[in-house]
Parts: C-alpha cells; structure tokens; sequence
C-alpha cells in the first residue's frame, strides 16, 4: 500500500447510517451543503474521499479531478464552496494549483490535504494562498471539521503544523514585527492561534463569542498586515 493511501486509512471508516431521528431534525432545519472539489492523482483516494464526503451531513463532492491542468480549467467555470488540495501531483503540483487557481477564483476556500507536513510546503502553501492544511492522517471527523472551518472562513491548522510554520520563520530569523502593537486580549487571540486551537476552543478558552473571537481577529491581522492564520502564526515567535 502506497504511503498516500495508508494516511487514508482512518478516512475509509465505514460511514453509519443516520438515525431517523437525525433525518428528521434535519428536514426540519436543514443546514446549507458544503460543495467540496478534490484535486487528487491517486484514483483510489479521490473515490474514496468522494464517497466519505457524500455520506456526510451537509457535505457534498461535486467534482474531482487528476491533475492541477484539470482542475485550473474545470473549477473558475464551476466553483465549489472547498476545494481538498494535494500538493503531489503530477507535472504541476497544489502549491502552484493553489497560486493559480486563487489569481482567477479568490473567493475559492482551498483546504490543502497532503501527506507533507515540513514546513517548507506548509508555507508554501499558505503563501500561495492556501486557506487551511491538513494532513492525511487526520481522521474522517478532523477532516469534515476542517472543512466546515474553511467554509466559515477560518484556517484550520493543527498544533503540529503551527509549530512548524513558527519554526520555519525562527530559522529564518524573521521578527515579529508588529506583535507589540497587539492588546492584551489580541495578544491572547494570537497565541492560541499558534497552537493550533479550533475558533470554538479559543472562544471557549477566552470566554467569548465566535463573533467578538473573529472581531479580535480580524484586528490581530490589521496590525499584523496579514491575510491569513499561517501569516499571523509566523510573526507570533516563540513565547
């Protein structure tokens, strides 16, 4: 079995069939579907993880793809609401997808979904414009979470990953410029985004609402001159 398809494994669980209790609450109030595209080469795990977003409440695969030359001329004419990125395709890999794809169609969430977790593609593809990161070896609920994440607006990174992108820049000697004009509370914001905190945990952990936890953010990445969680993690530094 080849390294990608043993990172799936977790993913390939067996989805349970939804109670009829479920089926009811959700006719009753039914949330809006998450249209998800998968840039994939493996055939096996894009099959796979289409017919694991299918199964899912409010997930839905809409299309696929082999190749990023594919999906760069199949996804500005059909835009889905997320797309699964993986970086190691064949002739041009997601990273170069992702810088494309974003010129032409910036409103696109691009969740990267990849075996590679060193920092050298992590920033890569942040830089890119990559809206979360992934690994493969998260679980079938990390992953319908992660989406749901990026579909909101937020970029889901786990803890390994934000650590990764910190040290990229510590290496690099870069300062954390701007970090001193943080108050308190975006200070605090600031560094439960670099470890890797889900926005419900932070809110949980500060004890405030999602929507005053996005206002905090929003103003940690003005004073930061960012655009991104992975951006704001790199002036964050070690504390």
């Amino acid at each position: 079995m080849s390294p990608k398809r043993a990172n799936m494994r977790e993913t390939n669980t067996t989805t349970t069939a939804k109670t009829a209790e479920g089926e009811s609450a959700a006719a009753a109030s039914p949330a809006p579907v998450i249209r998800v595209s998968i840039v994939e080469d493996d055939q096996w795990i894009r099959d796979n993880l289409a017919a694991v977003l299918d199964a899912a409440p409010g997930l839905r695969c809409l299309s696929r793809y082999g190749t990023a030359e594919e999906a760069l001329i199949a996804l500005p004419v059909a835009p889905p609401d997320v797309v699964l990125m993986d970086i190691g395709l064949p002739k041009m890999n997601g990273i170069e997808c992702v810088r494309q794809l974003k010129a032409v169609a910036p409103s696109i969430q691009v969740l990267m979904l990849t075996v590679y977790g060193d920092s050298d593609r992590v920033f890569s593809a942040l830089l890119a414009g990559a809206n979360g990161y992934l690994l493969k070896r998260a679980s079938r609920d990390e992953l319908f979470e992660a989406i749901r994440h990026v579909h909101r607006g937020e970029s889901p990174m786990d803890g390994h990953i934000a650590r990764q992108v910190v040290q990229f820049f510590n290496r690099r000697g870069a300062a954390p410029t701007g970090v001193d004009q943080l108050s308190r509370r975006e200070g605090e914001v600031l560094e439960q985004l670099a470890r890797g905190a889900a926005y419900k945990q932070i809110a949980d952990t500060l004890g405030i609402s999602i929507e005053t936890l996005r206002g905090y953010i929003k103003a940690v990445y003005r004073k930061l001159h960012v655009h991104s969680r992975g951006e704001a993690v790199a002036k964050f530094g070690p504390r």
